[in-house]
């Protein structure tokens, strides 16, 4: 019960640091002023499509009875326990605050899309979907996680797709 009320906690932490670490290297991954997203599905889902593929993601139509939807490809990054565990407590902490800055940002900025961590204490860690164009990018962008380059995680990605303005339920 401890742990989980412990990763309840962090992940409310997550979204309270929406506001930090904007000037973090991005290593040449394009900003929000760079990419347009698709947000606007006022148009038909043909153009809306037509659209998504005009900026590299992957995507196709599904009919399903009478009701027709907009399937994009997304991709699922497992954050699994990591080999380099031995830092002290202290750096373990800085190393955490900065994981969940990086997560922050990578919500903000509209790269990830669902983020959460794992409700046990096992090696899988956490999930994070990327809404990116490419599995390169969305390998990149989960590489810049602090946790993942002190080695603390390691990150296992997945291509996944789902109806595009889905939610949970």
């Amino acid at each position: 019960m401890e742990y989980i009320r412990k990763m309840a906690f962090l992940t409310l932490l997550l979204f309270s640091f929406a506001a930090c670490n904007d000037g973090a290297d991005v290593r040449g991954i394009p900003g929000p002023a760079e990419v347009e997203a698709v947000t606007d599905f006022s148009g038909s889902l043909e153009e809306s499509a037509e659209e998504l593929e005009r900026q590299g993601y992957k995507t196709f139509l599904m009919e399903e009875g009478e009701t027709t939807y907009l399937m994009q490809q997304y991709y699922m990054v497992f954050l699994k326990r990591g080999a380099t565990r031995n830092q002290d407590s202290t750096e373990a902490e800085r190393l955490q605050r900065e994981h969940l800055e990086h997560l922050s940002r990578m919500a903000r900025e509209g790269y990830a899309s669902l983020i959460g961590p794992m409700a046990d204490d096992g090696e899988l860690r956490g999930i994070v979907v990327f809404n990116t164009p490419t599995q390169e990018m969305a390998d990149s962008l989960a590489r810049l996680d602090p946790m993942v380059q002190a080695g603390r995680l390691e990150v296992e990605v997945h291509p996944w797709w789902t109806a595009k303005g889905g939610k949970l339920e």
